[in-house]
């Protein structure tokens, strides 16, 4: 299997995982659940933009850039939550809509974004690792 692809498998498994967690999260009821349906979500969200477009780019050189773009849409999008217009209110009003956009502005979802590009970021870095890893045996 050639390095790109088994970079795109990897790649693919992490999102299938990443997904249910996100999902998850917003479940959880425990010590802290409150802190954990704000914030969890969101880093996982993060990651999941990261492990999507790595998908379409496998390269090293993406690796080192796509957290820094996922980032700065996260903020973007973080940032269109301020503005109630129809459109985006009628998106909002589904389920995708809501999981895609989110419903409020919360400038605390910054950092939370920051570190889910960070976490993102290491785990391109691993999935390259283990591509040139086995594509070397």
């Amino acid at each position: 299997m050639s390095k790109i692809t088994l970079t795109r498998v990897v790649a693919v498994i992490s999102m299938l995982v990443v997904v249910p967690l996100g999902l998850l999260c917003k479940k959880y009821t425990g010590f802290g659940q409150e802190s954990i349906h704000g914030n969890c979500g969101d880093i996982f969200y993060e990651i999941f933009w990261c492990l999507f477009v790595f998908c379409l780019i496998p390269t090293r050189q993406a690796a080192n850039r796509i957290p820094i773009f996922v980032f700065f849409f996260g903020c973007l999008v973080e940032l269109t939550q301020a503005w109630q217009t129809p459109f985006l209110d009628l998106l909002r009003s589904h389920l995708l809509g809501k999981l895609l956009l989110g419903t409020a502005f919360d400038w605390r979802e910054f950092p939370t974004y920051a570190l889910g590009s960070v976490i993102g970021w290491l785990w391109l870095l691993s999935i390259m690792r283990v591509a040139l890893g086995r594509s070397n045996r």
